[in-house]
């Protein structure tokens, strides 16, 4: 870790244990993910953190319909998510519940300070709440449903609620917000989304409820018997928990905050964009860096929704397509933050296409080639022509694009700045046809060869945030060792060395067969 390489601190929502992980969870944690891996190779020293939400009315009210107690019933929720980590290769640093000792603490210090700020009083709220959402809801943002029934914007159902609470002053720092919004332009990704906040924050930003006194799951509010912390000033502690707060003078805290990204989708953004910054700021603590908010995932042009039979498991994922491929396909398929649509047709062209046909294809014909005709050996390359420096230039050339646009959070203009080298040494292997060059002129065929192995070797190593699994079999076939994958070796100066001994190509990408559509079924194979 260098100065222009400082410390990066990442976080995925902490998820909610009223059900099981579906796609959407997925998807933000891979993201959360490629951008953690990104930044370890790239010389960062990272903080990954994803967790479990365990407090609140929702919670309750699935254990008691389960017959469980609220612990025993997150403990095993909590554990669900917690399998995700090996089923998807995460490589998050820790992994923080709502429900530990250290959280408790957390929760409680952060809420002394806002009370010492003089930002909570006690009160009583009458208002409709969202007890799916856990949110309070203005009149006017509600709509009539069936039966009289209050519907919030989300969809969820409406109850009208009255009872003595604790109030954050929210109200009064809305000047302060809108000026923070103002000096810090990219707080909020994408820009439409920060718009939405900004328009919230400028009309009559209301003061809020946040303490329950009608169930006992959750965080006890301090010297106030009776309340609970309402879940979510209890769940946006966490960011600060898993480093170390209350003791801001530990080193993890000091390294890491504050926060550089908080990855939400858009349906949480107003809590992450607007209460806890200003939890954050009366408390004398810096706010996060950026809040990227995400899209929803449709299912074939669908809500997912278990009565429609159509949620995704990550299980799902990993079963049809494989791990990599997932993860391939969830970041490459829309631009991140707009929301997209699951359509197995697609993954299937999106991964047989390009990881199988593109990738791959140039891997193990280039790799083959080079087993049989070059003693199985790095080739001896000659003078390289412009067709050829072009080839490698462009390849040279991937850290700085990929860098600046995950940077920005741009996962599929990454992946398309990487694939459009693919394409384009597909396109060489064509023109250059090594495989006539073999009878007519091989001293030439083995420069194109040398130029294809040095071309997949930067591929390889650009694409392990993405997928690692996959990235480490291709690197381990052009013989890059373990100490030569940082990113910083993605240059001339660290290219392959002529006579290196290479084993035998295996092909990485499997390409997938359609067995079944009628059932949605799929088989893979080679």
């Amino acid at each position: 870790m260098t100065a222009d390489r400082p410390p990066f601190y990442i976080t995925t929502p902490i998820y909610y244990v009223n059900d099981k992980p579906h796609l959407g969870h997925a998807y933000t944690t891979i993201a959360c993910d490629v951008l953690a891996r990104f930044k370890r190779l790239d010389g960062h020293e990272v903080f990954f953190l994803t967790g479990t939400d365990e407090h609140g009315q929702k919670v309750a009210q699935a254990a008691e319909k389960a017959g469980i107690d609220p612990q025993t019933f997150t403990d095993n929720v909590s554990q669900n998510f917690r399998d995700l980590i090996g089923l998807l290769n995460y490589s998050n640093d820790a992994f923080i519940r709502t429900t530990e000792a250290r959280h408790k603490k957390s929760a409680q210090a952060l809420w002394q300070k806002l009370t010492d700020a003089g930002d909570i009083y006690l009160a009583k709220y009458s208002g409709w709440y969202a007890v799916r959402d856990e949110a309070y809801y203005g009149e006017d943002e509600l709509t009539d449903g069936p039966g009289g029934k209050k519907i919030a914007p989300s969809g969820a159902e409406c109850e009208w609620v009255e009872e003595e609470s604790y109030f954050f002053r929210l109200s009064a720092w809305r000047d302060r917000l809108l000026e923070f919004y103002e000096k810090n332009p990219d707080f909020v990704l994408p820009h439409t989304r920060f718009n939405e906040v900004k328009s919230f924050v400028k009309g009559e930003l209301k003061d809020l409820s946040i303490s329950r006194t009608r169930m006992d799951w959750g965080v006890p509010v301090p010297d106030a018997p009776g309340h609970v912390m309402y879940v979510w000033i209890d769940a946006l502690a966490n960011y600060i928990t898993a480093i170390g707060y209350p003791d801001e003078g530990a080193s993890p805290f000091k390294k890491f905050w504050p926060a550089d990204i908080h990855m939400v989708g858009k349906d949480i953004l107003r809590f992450h964009a607007v209460y806890w910054p200003a939890f954050l700021m009366s408390a004398g603590l810096a706010a996060p860096k950026r809040i990227f908010a995400h899209g929803w995932w449709t299912i074939e042009g669908q809500k997912m929704s278990k009565s429609l039979g159509n949620v995704i498991a990550p299980q799902d994922l990993v079963q049809l397509y494989g791990v990599d491929q997932s993860r391939y396909f969830l970041l490459r398929e829309v631009p991140f933050g707009n929301d997209g649509d699951f359509s197995h047709a697609q993954a299937l062209n999106r991964i047989n296409n390009d990881l199988a046909n593109g990738l791959g294809n140039l891997a193990q014909r280039t790799l083959s080639m080079i087993q049989k005709n070059c003693d199985a050996a790095v080739p001896e390359h000659g003078e390289f022509s412009g067709d050829d420096k072009k080839m490698l230039e462009q390849a040279y050339s991937l850290l700085a694009q990929v860098r600046d646009e995950l940077d920005a959070q741009r996962f599929h203009k990454a992946l398309e700045a990487i694939w459009q080298v693919v394409i384009n040494a597909n396109a060489y292997i064509d023109t250059q046809a090594p495989w006539s060059l073999k009878k007519t002129d091989p001293p030439r065929m083995a420069t194109v060869l040398y130029a294809l192995a040095e071309t997949i070797r930067c591929l390889g190593l650009i694409v392990q945030p993405f997928m690692p699994d996959s990235a480490a079999k291709i690197l381990d076939q052009v013989a890059v060792a373990g100490n030569s994958r940082r990113l910083e070796c993605l240059s001339a100066a660290h290219a392959l060395k002529p006579g290196m001994a290479l084993p035998a190509p295996a092909g990485v990408f499997p390409r997938i067969m359609e067995e079944d559509k009628s059932h949605g079924k799929t088989g893979v194979r080679a």
